[in-house]
């Protein structure tokens, strides 16, 4: 059988794979325990059968490689978070990271054999996530380390390697343009794109080697890329990819995919909204580039979106930092409480240089939301600005249940009313105090009329309104 005639049954096997995986979505058995969407509120998530709220902060991406790893995830736990980002990215940022392939005494890499300290330390950070109870969304491919000077160290360039030269792998010995411009063929391997038999069989096992330790472990969730801009053909074989590895284990697990436009809207990020049947929750990080009022409208845009098959949405990168290049700490905060009271499922801030990680502005932050949901539970509400008069542009943002609880969030202080005319109800309204993550002041409203609501100063703020009794 030629070449040609290969491919094209590749291809025809493929597309009916894709086909039949659509039409029988629930092929796999569910774990009650597994992190999944809530049966109750597929918007947010649920953990060992409960509703949960995931919150993080973390002062890197790819966690699993850090030295103090332990101290690290303990003191995430000791402030409230919940969540964090893993990519299984191996490029040489701060000096103590490791690639996952085994290197030969002349300096080169065996992609048929592994760096087994690479792989321990993967296996740890599943092992003291379960036992802090923090998420774990992994992301497969870093689209930066395939591109400028972290391709020339990296295992797959041709020179670094004994497996295959850059004749049968078919990549070049440099890429110095950025990586959003998708010119990289790794990103091109798979049968229905370039069907590079030769280094989708190396990216296959890379793949299998994750799952053969995460799929042990309830608590992780899969994203493919890092702000990708490859086609829509290579996250959709990886996402089946991973989902019918699970499914061989009778485990359902959920994938989602990070595109790279920052304008939330646009056609990219709606290869996911648009299928539910393969990617399980969304990540629209990428809305975190946008500030204000824009932040919170593209956000609710999304939410209206995919009503007819709600997900959980979540953000697993917040940016904002004082001197960063996407908006300053006030901003940072700002962000995050946008996507809580907007409706995220998970929120968490980025690591420091774009983002406050687990800063102490971030640890107050969480902090203060734990607070918030000693009252109230976001899940029980939802966005409802309409509710408010007298507002400026993104000086408060608010979601209700009405007649039940409302959750009001200040950017810089300020009031504006609530409209409570039409519920004859009394409230109990108390006060966090963002910046500080302690209790403010406690006051009564009374329903009945349009209810004038002030923040006790500058500053972030969030009060609570919960009903009398």
């Amino acid at each position: 059988m030629n070449r040609s005639l290969l491919k094209f049954c590749a291809i025809i096997a493929y597309s009916a794979a894709i086909v039949i995986a659509m039409t029988n979505p629930g092929i796999a058995t569910e774990t009650d325990g597994a992190i999944r969407p809530w049966s109750e509120q597929p918007a947010y998530w649920q953990f060992k059968g409960n509703p949960l709220l995931l919150l993080g902060g973390s002062k890197d991406d790819n966690l699993f490689q850090i030295p103090d790893l332990n101290e690290h995830l303990k003191e995430m736990a000791h402030v409230g978070a919940n969540y964090i980002r893993n990519t299984m990215s191996d490029r040489k940022d701060k000096g103590f990271e490791i690639y996952p392939f085994a290197q030969l005494p002349n300096g080169k890499f065996d992609l048929d054999h592994w760096n087994e300290t690479y792989w321990r330390r993967f296996e740890k950070l599943l092992n003291l996530t379960r036992k802090y109870g923090i998420i774990v969304q992994i992301e497969i491919w870093d689209r930066f380390d395939y591109s400028r000077k972290n391709w020339e160290p990296n295992p797959y360039n041709p020179k670094n390697n004994t497996n295959y030269d850059y004749r049968e792998s078919g990549f070049s010995k440099h890429y110095p343009e950025h990586a959003g411009t998708n010119r990289q063929p790794f990103f091109f391997t798979t049968p229905l794109q370039r069907n590079n038999s030769v280094i989708l069989h190396y990216q296959q096992r890379f793949v299998d080697k994750i799952l053969s330790y995460s799929l042990r472990y309830d608590h992780v969730l899969y994203c493919i890329d890092n702000e990708t801009s490859a086609q829509e053909l290579w996250g959709a074989y990886w996402a089946r990819w991973i989902i019918d590895r699970a499914a061989d284990r009778k485990k359902k697990v959920f994938v989602t995919e990070m595109w790279d436009a920052w304008d939330i809207k646009s056609k990219p990020h709606r290869r996911s909204f648009d299928h539910p049947e393969i990617y399980g929750f969304i990540d629209v990080s990428q809305n975190n580039q946008k500030k204000g009022q824009v932040h919170w409208d593209n956000l609710q845009w999304v939410r209206r979106y995919i009503a007819k098959s709600p997900r959980p949405m979540n953000m697993v990168k917040t940016y904002g930092v004082d001197g960063g290049r996407f908006g300053n700490t006030r901003e940072g905060i700002d962000r995050w409480w946008r996507n809580i009271i907007g409706g995220a499922a998970a929120v968490r801030f980025q690591r420091p240089g774009n983002g406050l990680g687990l800063s102490t502005p971030a640890a107050n932050a969480i902090r203060s939301a734990r607070m918030l949901e000693s009252l109230v539970k976001l899940w029980d509400v939802a966005p409802a600005n309409q509710l408010l008069g007298e507002r400026a542009k993104n000086e408060a943002y608010l979601a209700a249940a009405p007649s039940q609880d409302y959750v009001l969030y200040f950017t810089d202080g300020g009031s504006v009313t609530l409209d409570l005319e039409q519920v004859d109800e009394t409230f109990d309204a108390k006060w966090i105090d963002i910046n500080n993550a302690r209790w403010g002041r406690h006051e009564i409203i009374h329903g009945g009329k349009k209810a004038v609501i002030t923040a006790p100063g500058k500053g972030h703020w969030v009060v609570a309104l919960v009903k009398s009794g």
